[in-house]
């Protein structure tokens, strides 16, 4: 507040303090701090130039006649890796074209496409089915067969609890053969079964009307009962495809034509008498056939691991198989009385 005196002159009531002296910068602050910062800096440069150094001397007293790629596992890119591919269940052709299923033509497409793959040096079949279609089966068996003659890549069959009849079709086209000691194989055959309901419709008043082209167009209706001559002509069909099983396994396992059909009357195995008797070649689980399969791809007895999943197809799958069972899908496969021809062994 301003007061004037009696000269008229204005006063200030109170004198302005003179400002603050800035107070003097901590001692060893930002100063000290670039200090550490540029020692560090010159070490790591020093040490920089020491590791090059030394590189450069090691270069120079290598013998120009050293082969590095002699030496194991140093030719090998880091990538190479030996495959998984899983098969279990039934196998059938699949009811749809989804990637996601595991119908005999997307596992043959996987074998094709993870075969033709530089880094897949191997592959490895983790099979746990009771078999299935002959179609289905004969599919993926020529898949491996073509994969093997385009690439020379070995294939290794690993038996999971149960690799029988269609299972083991597959697996004959392999290298190698691996089972755990318990393993259900074997049931190598045929079989064509016919559900006959006709006595049953007659009991509730049914009948069934057929309008067919030739006498055999109806063969395997579950409405009536199997002529002689029918049996005949599907015994004549079971004949021909119980030779071609024989004769893939005669071809897959080196054995002559007579020695298998002598373990080929449809009774399974253990995975013990089935190395006993030639239709295995090792006992062991997953991880001694992925070491088989290290071996003989020259990628060592702990290869790395390409597993053939992909989470957007195993979402898909499930999402697949839990909604199909509110759909008609499953009453649809339930009720599918429709005979077919398989390499299937039936106590699974």
């Amino acid at each position: 507040m301003e007061q004037q005196n009696n000269d008229g002159a204005v006063n200030p009531e109170v004198q302005p303090k003179p400002a603050a002296q800035a107070a003097p910068s901590a001692p060893g602050g930002t100063g000290l701090w670039l200090k550490i910062i540029a020692v560090l800096y010159a070490l790591s440069l020093i040490a920089a130039f020491f590791v090059i150094d030394k590189a450069d001397a090691a270069r120079k007293a290598r013998p120009k006649n050293l082969d590095l790629s002699d030496l194991t596992g140093l030719n090998q890119s880091k990538k190479d890796a030996v495959a998984i591919i899983p098969l279990y269940g039934v196998i059938s052709q699949g009811s749809s074209s989804h990637s996601w299923e595991r119908g005999s033509q997307q596992i043959a497409k996987r074998i094709k496409t993870l075969a033709d793959k530089k880094e897949v040096k191997a592959i490895v079949l983790d099979i746990n089915s009771p078999g299935g279609s002959v179609g289905s089966v004969q599919e993926i068996y020529s898949a491996i067969k073509r994969a093997k003659a385009e690439t020379r890549k070995p294939f290794i069959a690993r038996f999971g609890e149960v690799s029988a009849s269609g299972g083991y079709y597959v697996a004959s086209a392999c290298d190698l053969i691996v089972a755990q000691p318990g393993t259900i194989t074997g049931s190598i055959g045929v079989i064509f079964s016919v559900s006959n309901f006709d006595s049953l419709m007659k009991k509730v008043g049914m009948k069934n009307d057929t309008i067919k082209s030739g006498k055999f167009k109806d063969i395997g209706s579950p409405t009536r009962d199997m002529t002689p001559e029918e049996r005949k002509l599907l015994q004549g069909l079971i004949d021909d495809s119980y030779e071609q099983f024989v004769t893939a396994v005669s071809d897959g396992r080196k054995m002559s034509v007579e020695a298998v059909k002598k373990l080929a009357d449809g009774r399974i195995y253990s995975g013990h008498q089935a190395k006993e008797n030639g239709l295995v070649d090792k006992l062991g689980d997953l991880q001694d056939a992925i070491s088989q399969a290290g071996v003989m791809a020259n990628l060592g007895p702990n290869p790395r691991i390409l597993t053939d999943t992909d989470p957007f197809e195993n979402i898909m799958s499930l999402m697949d198989s839990k909604l199909s069972l509110f759909g008609t899908k499953a009453v649809t496969d339930a009720m599918d009385m429709t005979p077919s021809l398989e390499y299937r062994w039936y106590g699974h």
